[in-house]
């Protein structure tokens, strides 16, 4: 039925029904009848689509520019019609288990317009499939292989001929220094290259690449674990115009390495440094990135304010900082950073015992702020909360898990100044029926996560799923399930809410690292 009402749309150009898995091909051919001028198309997830409702979709939606089938149950059998569309510049077939070498050889159709291919998952498909994919996609640019073939010197030689390659994703890919060494080798000049979990990229291959590539924007090895110091060097040496670095987890990296990015990498505009041994004296080169607008620090524990002191004098165009886990920063640091980074729209300041309610007055002068994440920071009370919604009125996403001394006197001002606010995590905090049913009356929120409340009951719970006409998800402990009517469980089901049970007993917070161990206060009711 939904399909067919969506065939009355006519004028329809952009069509989202991502894990929609009632839709089936009958219903889907409804629309591509319906809405022939459709241009973007995800049928992500949509389990009971097949090879006929794709291609019927191909074949009476012309003008088709971007299409995501990913996950959906195909084969090389609904190709031929995507392949023909004059204006497919992008399509994504990531997770398509039924597509592999022997059905893609088959193909005699090319597609000239495609700039981005996106087979990640594939775990069917070689370089020999990918050539006969890609065969005569003279306008690709962008190619993502994430979890895919092997990185040899074939696949190589097999993209070798696309001189307008630009990007190339290939986290979680076997690669082999033959590939790597090939790829270098290429008449194409790379701006963005993703290894992400290539246990297999060493210095050597990577300090190749970067002497090749050298007008490389883009680089992400994070996790490659065999990377050193020296790669660093020769990174940062050869490729000054990075904009983006992701570099998670790279343990070998010594200290004085971060150093270097901030000296020679001075148009960085996103650095991932999660879970490395970065310090102040890094923190305070890379405060020269005056174009910096994300930093991720968390599980960072050299760090502490003073080279927050120095981000913030340095980084005025910061948006994005995570800090999670940073043990050694305090309300000082977090006060730096919200008078230099007034443009500041998320942070991260999770797990951290030295976090007070000064940090929220701080950061209550951000006014752009949209999210907040502060679980397991008890010394955080309902008055930082209540700074935080009268000055920080665009807030969307709020988790302040296990956050016990928050309780409802600041569901209030929420409920009155947070009218954006689209997703929150209160599970473990001192909120009753009243807290509850206060920040229910937020008209835009969607997604709620309500586990062990202090003072919930099921009247209560009842009374706040009924108030929020817009929810889409919520997360509860099974203990709820039979104590609430099942006509409410329909009726929210119906207006397209969905519920995640979840038999959890109340637990203290280990960490499997051996940081603090956060402990809450066991309440009645969970």
């Amino acid at each position: 039925m939904a399909a067919k009402a969506i065939a009355e749309a006519k004028n329809l150009e952009r069509l989202r029904l991502g894990r929609c898995r009632s839709v089936t091909d009958i219903g889907i051919g409804c629309v591509a009848v319906g809405c022939r001028k459709l241009k973007y198309v995800c049928l992500r997830w949509c389990l009971r689509i097949t090879d006929l409702g794709v291609g019927l979709i191909a074949m009476k939606c012309k003008e088709i520019r971007s299409l995501d089938l990913s996950y959906v149950p195909i084969t090389e059998k609904c190709l031929p019609p995507i392949l023909q569309l004059q204006h497919l510049e992008d399509l994504v077939l990531e997770g398509c288990h039924g597509i592999d070498d022997d059905g893609l050889a088959t193909l005699t159709h090319t597609c000239k317009s495609i700039k981005m291919i996106d087979v990640s998952n594939c775990q069917n498909l070689s370089h020999v499939g990918l050539s006969s994919l890609t065969n005569g996609a003279e306008s690709l640019e962008q190619l993502v292989l994430a979890n895919g073939p092997a990185v040899t010197t074939d696949l190589a030689k097999c993209l070798n001929q696309f001189s307008g390659l630009r990007s190339i994703r290939l986290d979680g890919c076997l690669v082999t220094c033959s590939g790597i060494n090939a790829i270098g080798n290429w008449n194409a000049s790379l701006v963005e290259l993703s290894f992400s979990k290539c246990s297999g990229l060493t210095d050597e291959c990577l300090i190749f690449l970067a002497q090749r590539h050298k007008e490389l924007k883009k680089l992400n090895i994070t996790c490659c674990r065999k990377i050193a110091c020296a790669s660093i060097d020769g990174m940062t040496n050869s490729c000054t115009s990075l904009t983006s670095l992701k570099m998670e987890s790279c343990s070998l990296i010594p200290k004085n390495a971060f150093v270097l990015i901030g000296q020679r990498c001075r148009l960085l505009e996103e650095l991932d440094v999660t879970d490395n041994e970065i310090d102040n004296e890094g923190l305070k080169a890379i405060s020269r990135c005056s174009k910096l607008r994300s930093l991720k620090l968390g599980i960072c524990l050299n760090i502490t304010d003073d080279g927050l002191v120095h981000v913030g004098n340095g980084c005025s165009k910061l948006k994005e900082l995570d800090l999670y886990r940073c043990s050694g920063v305090s309300d000082m640091g977090i006060g730096a950073i919200a008078r230099g980074c007034t443009a500041l729209e998320m942070i991260n300041i999770a797990y951290n015992s030295k976090i007070t309610d000064l940090s929220l007055t701080s950061l209550s002068k951000c006014s752009s702020l949209k999210v907040l994440e502060i679980r397991g920071c008890p010394c955080i009370s309902s008055e930082g909360l209540s700074a935080i919604a009268i000055g920080c009125r665009q807030l969307t996403v709020l988790d302040i898990k296990k956050c016990f001394n928050i309780n409802d006197s600041a569901m209030h001002p929420l409920a009155q100044f947070s009218q954006n606010l689209k997703q929150i995590n209160l599970s473990y905090c001192s909120v009753t029926d009243v807290g509850l049913l206060s920040v229910t009356r937020i008209n835009r929120l969607q997604n709620m996560t309500i586990l062990h409340l202090a003072g919930l009951t099921p009247n209560g719970l009842a009374a706040a799923l009924l108030t929020c006409g817009g929810l889409t998800k919520v997360k509860l402990h099974t203990s709820f399930r039979p104590l609430l009517p099942k006509h409410i469980f329909k009726y929210m089901e119906a207006r397209g809410c969905v519920f995640h049970w979840r038999e959890k007993a109340f637990e203290v917070e280990i960490d499997p690292k051996g940081w603090q161990l956060h402990l809450g206060r066991r309440s009645e009711a969970s």
